[in-house]
């Protein structure tokens, strides 16, 4: 695994799908996405059922973006790690870019 995607959330149902997608369209393909659901009380949980093959859900109690990020991170498996909030968006070629820098 080259890049963990870890993207944290709280009650942005209406965003992180999108956001989601972004990742999913990428042209660099060897990645894994970790999303931590800080406690939501939106329907974030049921937004993204269909996208649990494709990604590693996690639900924790509100703790803030920072407790969020260090979940993902203990599970992470990349070389490299990507953040992403759960309302920004990429171009599709983004992680082609920052891999082929970094290496």
């Amino acid at each position: 695994m080259k890049v963990s995607v870890i993207i944290p959330t709280y009650n942005r149902s209406n965003l992180v799908i999108e956001t989601l997608e972004t990742v999913l369209n990428q042209t660099f393909t060897d990645r894994e996405i970790i999303i931590v659901d800080d406690g939501s009380t939106d329907d974030t949980e049921t937004a993204l059922v269909p996208y649990l093959d494709k990604v590693t859900y996690i639900r924790q109690e509100n703790l803030g973006v920072n407790a969020a990020r260090n979940t993902a991170l203990e599970v992470a498996a990349g070389e490299y790690i990507a953040l992403l909030d759960s309302d920004d968006l990429w171009m599709d070629f983004k992680l082609a870019l920052e891999v082929e820098v970094l290496d």
